[in-house]
Formats: C-alpha cells, structure tokens, sequence
C-alpha cells in the first residue's frame, strides 16, 4: 500500500508537471511507472493515465486560455481531424509493436528537451504564414490527421507530437502551442479513456486511479499558472529541463523495452 501510494504520487507529481508545462500526454510517462512499478496491465494502465489526463489537461487549457495561449481558430480544425484519425490509427495499432513505439515517444522527448534548453529563443517567426487563412485550416488539418494516426498507434493523449507539430513545424510561440495542444488533448483523451474502461477492467485499481488523477490535476494547475506568468524564454528552458528530466524517467520505466529496440534496430542497419 505504501509502495503504491509512493508511486502514484511520484507518478502524478511527473505527469502534472508534464501536462502544466509541456502539454505532454500524462499517460507517457504515468503509464510506464505504473506497469514497471506496481506490475499493472498495460491496457489499464493506459486507460489510468488517459483518465488523469482529461481533467488535468482541461484546467490546463482553462488556464492556457485565459491568458490568451490557445489558438481556437486552427485548433478547432486540429481537433477534428484527430477526433477522426485517431480511430483509424487505433485500428491499425494492432500491427505496430509497442516498443517501437515506446522507443520513439523516448526520443522525441529528449529531442525536444534538449531543442529548448539550447535554443530558447522562441518560435520562428517565418513560419507564421503558414497558419494564416485558408492554409492555416489546410495545414491544421493535416497536422490533426498525422497526430490523430499517432494517438491511435501509441494509445495516447498524443499532447507531445502535437507539441512538436505546432512548435517546430508550425512555428507557434511555445506558449501558444502548449495551449492548443492541451485544448485539443482534452477531448482526445477523453475518447481514450472511454474506450479503456470500455474494453478494459480496472476495478481492481481504482485506488491508484483516484489518487494518479487527483495529483496531476493539482500539479498540471499550478504548473501550468507558474508558465503563464513567467518570461518566454525561461518557459522554454524550464520545458527543456522538465522533458529532459521526464525522458530520463521514461527510459528507466521502460528500460527493456527500450535496450530491446535498440538491438533490433542496430541488427537491421548491420551494426
């Protein structure tokens, strides 16, 4: 009972953070410590961490867009289109493997660390057009599309990709991007976890649920009023740190997995 409380409340401290700060899913790195730590089935374990996910996503958004961070206009189109793919992606889920999918939700975390911890300068701003009118809708279409495949392959509230998609690819202020992509996680999340307790059976870790989710949503509040209120470039260093510091957990959570992929590829490319 002690161990489980340690780790639910480790667990959530990291999510909430995650989601307040970053926009992350809470189910990466939630998930993998309760399957490594406390021996819970993956498919619950997801559902748990989707389940702490929705609240704590939505008062982050509440929080993101009372500051003016969340861009409605795009994120709407966005949202749709992961709505939809995210079902196609559950589909085809089944012939992925799941540690090569593990694998790369590690690397584009310390991918993304480390791109905000060395270059906190912000968004670039040359790639504003491709947000303006008709491209925009366009572009937030496809970009939900490609977030809504991954969220179906990976069973996840997909916040991360969707962060790298606004900030990287679509030049959006970090800000701006952890907003919308936190507005967005809300409803995919909530999708998930419907589908999880639908399908899946957690009666017997209800406890764990319960405290997982009431201590991300606390800790994604006040992480995410602290990032509101602090400079731009601080928030991108402080984001940095904190994937940096969520990969390092994720890689010791799923550390077979991960050396067990690492071999498969080196074999592939002859090493």
């Amino acid at each position: 009972m002690i161990k489980m409380c340690i780790v639910c409340i480790a667990a959530g401290l990291a999510s909430g953070v995650g989601v307040g700060f970053v926009g992350m899913s809470a189910a990466t790195v939630l998930s993998p410590m309760l399957i490594a730590f406390l021996g819970c089935p993956w498919y619950e374990a997801v559902g748990i961490g989707l389940m702490a996910d929705v609240p704590a996503a939505a008062i982050a958004a509440r929080t993101y867009k009372k500051h003016g961070y969340v861009d409605l206009k795009n994120g709407r189109f966005m949202l749709a289109a992961v709505l939809v793919m995210v079902i196609i992606g559950s589909y085809l889920s089944q012939y992925m493997p799941d540690t090569e999918m593990g694998l790369f939700s590690v690397v584009m975390t310390l991918f993304m660390g480390a791109k905000f911890v060395l270059q906190p300068g912000g968004s670039d701003s040359r790639r504003s057009f491709l947000r303006e009118g008709q491209r925009g809708k366009i572009l937030s279409l496809l970009a939900g599309a490609y977030i809504g495949l991954y969220c179906g392959f990976v069973g996840l509230g997909g916040g991360l990709m969707m962060l790298f998609v606004l900030n990287v690819i679509l030049g959006y202020e970090l800000k701006m991007a952890v907003g919308t992509s936190v507005f967005v996680m809300t409803f995919t999340a909530f999708i998930g976890a419907v589908s999880h307790f639908a399908f899946g059976d957690v009666t017997g870790y209800i406890i764990p649920m319960i405290i997982c989710t009431v201590v991300t949503f606390i800790c994604s509040a006040v992480s995410s009023s602290i990032a509101n209120r602090i400079s731009a470039e601080r928030a991108h260093r402080i984001t940095g740190v904190v994937l940096l510091i969520l990969g390092a957990i994720m890689i010791v959570a799923e550390w077979e997995n991960v050396v067990s992929t690492f071999y498969i590829v080196m074999k592939m490319l002859g090493a």
